[in-house]
């Protein structure tokens, strides 16, 4: 809210309807030893006036891609979220519902979970979607943890190419899992089939990136084949975005596909809240995290919505759960299908078709050798003369931000700059991108 409404006199009447006299009272089974026994040391309050003043003043610290040409990408991107986006989920029935478990209470919300899953899954070729996970990092885990079930294999198999925020996270969950991690490395910028092969012969699974983290076009297809041929469950983590140009994951072998939702729906929001999602096969959904809705009838005959083949709070069930995260973000999720509704399908392909058409023109436009001869989609990584981080630092002095320096999560890559090109962008701003990286190269 705007301000705040509680009274003394509110306090008053609550702590009478508790039966208690006093806000100490209410907190008397707290120990003395453990409590807060001064004042916050933080400034008196302020008028409305000066507050909002202030708070002006400190938001004006932040750069933004409102003031800052940005070129930054790496897992986030800056793409255009219609006006639609932010008048539909701002709804009450949307804006405060929190987990549909009374379907007759909240079918709508219900019939937009359905909805969601519907083109996940038109968009991955797959079977079935959950109806969102936490965010792109989680929904790896998770996949990690599904085909440990179904193969009775305890290994897993990461491309050094997948995003490390990503790897780390899987690394973090295994332990728990009981799972082993196996890196493969990338050779100029993707990996091996090969060697996709060697190392999933005992393998659970094996998670590939498309587009990767270097912004590079993987052999998806001879990956998932490697993979499937080795009796591993290929699984892509894949920007859904793209995926109105680049074949769906469903359509060249992948068990699973996963990835990050931010693309679709969602501003940078620096760093969160974002929604990963998760489709598979038919044949994994009884093991699938997070919910699912299905469509039924009712007594008279309507089209009705539930939750399906998951019981509420199924997944607290200590070493046979599949994941211990009994949320997701329904509503950003709900912001990534109004998206795509607004865009349709020949909308999508034309976003893709301008990033790919963008990204080739900086190729020719900035001076720079590519660190990877490989094609791309909407990221591109130069070769640099100077370290990526002093590039970016004196750039950044001359109001543009031109990309992320991976020698922050690569050995060997402190000079490679990745340049993220989205429809945001202009051809104009690829000059002018052009001639600061000229300027201060």
């Amino acid at each position: 809210m705007g301000y705040l409404s509680l009274t003394d006199a509110d306090r008053a009447e609550m702590l009478a309807a508790i039966g208690i006299s006093s806000i100490d009272e209410l907190f008397e089974q707290i120990p003395p030893g453990v409590r807060f026994d001064r004042e916050l040391d933080v400034p008196p309050g302020l008028p409305e006036l000066e507050l909002a003043r202030h708070l002006t003043e400190l938001a004006e610290r932040n750069a933004h891609s409102g003031v800052e040409l940005s070129f930054l990408g790496a897992g986030i991107y800056d793409h255009y979220v219609p006006a639609v986006v932010d008048v539909l989920l701002s709804r009450g029935e949307f804006l405060t519902a929190y987990t549909p478990y009374q379907p007759e209470m909240s079918q709508g919300v219900l019939q937009a979970i359905f909805e969601y899953q519907t083109v996940i899954c038109e968009l991955t070729g797959l079977d079935v979607s959950n109806a969102s996970g936490y965010d792109g990092c989680t929904v790896a885990a998770d996949a990690c943890f599904v085909a440990k079930h179904a193969s009775d294999r305890s290994k897993v198999v990461l491309a050094e190419t997948l995003n490390p925020q990503v790897r780390q996270v899987v690394k973090t969950y295994a332990r728990g899992f009981g799972l082993e991690v196996v890196e493969i490395p990338h050779r100029g910028g993707t990996i091996d089939p090969d060697e996709v092969a060697a190392a999933a012969s005992d393998s659970a699974a094996v998670i590939f990136q498309q587009p990767n983290f270097f912004g590079c076009l993987e052999p998806a297809p001879d990956l998932a084949a490697a993979t499937g041929e080795a009796g591993a469950h290929a699984i892509a983590h894949v920007d859904l975005m793209s995926l109105g140009v680049l074949e769906a994951p469903g359509e060249y072998g992948c068990a699973m596909a996963i990835g990050e939702g931010q693309s679709v729906g969602c501003p940078p929001l620096y760093g969160g809240p974002h929604y990963g999602f998760f489709a598979a096969r038919q044949e994994f959904v009884r093991r699938m995290p997070g919910r699912i809705v299905g469509e039924t009838v009712d007594l008279d005959g309507e089209r009705a919505f539930v939750l399906t083949l998951q019981t509420r709070e199924q997944h607290i069930r200590r070493e046979k759960a599949t994941s211990n995260i009994t949320t997701n973000q329904t509503l950003l999720a709900l912001a990534g299908l109004v998206t795509l509704t607004w865009l349709g399908p020949q909308g999508l392909r034309e976003v893709g078709e301008t990033c790919v058409a963008l990204a080739e023109y900086a190729k020719e436009r900035i001076d720079l050798p590519l660190a990877f001869e490989r094609p791309t989609f909407d990221e591109v990584a130069f070769r640099l003369p100077r370290p990526a981080r002093d590039v970016i630092r004196d750039a950044r002095a001359r109001g543009v931000h031109p990309g992320y320096a991976l020698g922050r999560d690569y050995s060997g890559l402190d000079d490679v700059l990745l340049v993220a090109l989205t429809e945001k962008r202009t051809p104009d701003d690829v000059d002018r991108l052009a001639a600061v990286l000229a300027e201060v190269c």
